[in-house]
C-alpha cells in the first residue's frame, strides 16, 4: 500500500477528484492547505504572498494502482507547461491500514 499526497491548486481540485472517480477511485481525504514551493510565494502590486492556498489529496491504494492515480493526478492538475505553482505529488508507503467500523485489515 501507498499512500499518495497531492498538493495542487485549488481551482483544479474538482476537475482532478471527478477524474479520480470515473477511472474508480473514489476513496480520498481533501484538506486545505497553505504554503509556498520553490518559487517561494509571489508578489501582486508590491506585496509579497509568502503562504498560498493549496488543497492536498490523500490517497491510500493499492501498490497497483498508484502509477495510474498519480497518472490522473498529473494530468488533470497540471495548468501547463512551465507553469509555476501547479503542485507536487509525493508517495510514502504505508505498513497497515484498518478499517474502524468493522476492524478490518488492508484496504
Amino acid at each position: 500500500m501507498q499512500l499518495i499526497k497531492a498538493i495542487i491548486r485549488p481551482e483544479k481540485t474538482t476537475a482532478v477528484i471527478t477524474e479520480l472517480m470515473n477511472a474508480g477511485y473514489p476513496s480520498l481525504t481533501k484538506v486545505d492547505v497553505y504554503g509556498r514551493g520553490k518559487q517561494k510565494g509571489i508578489v501582486l502590486n508590491d506585496i509579497r504572498y509568502d503562504e498560498l492556498p493549496k488543497q492536498m489529496l490523500l490517497i491510500v491504494a493499492g501498490d497497483e494502482d498508484c502509477e495510474d492515480i498519480v497518472g490522473i493526478i498529473m494530468r488533470t492538475a497540471r495548468t501547463g507547461e512551465g507553469h509555476f505553482g501547479d503542485g507536487r505529488v509525493f508517495i510514502l508507503p504505508v505498513e497497515q491500514a484498518w478499517t474502524i467500523s468493522t476492524g478490518q485489515e488492508g484496504l
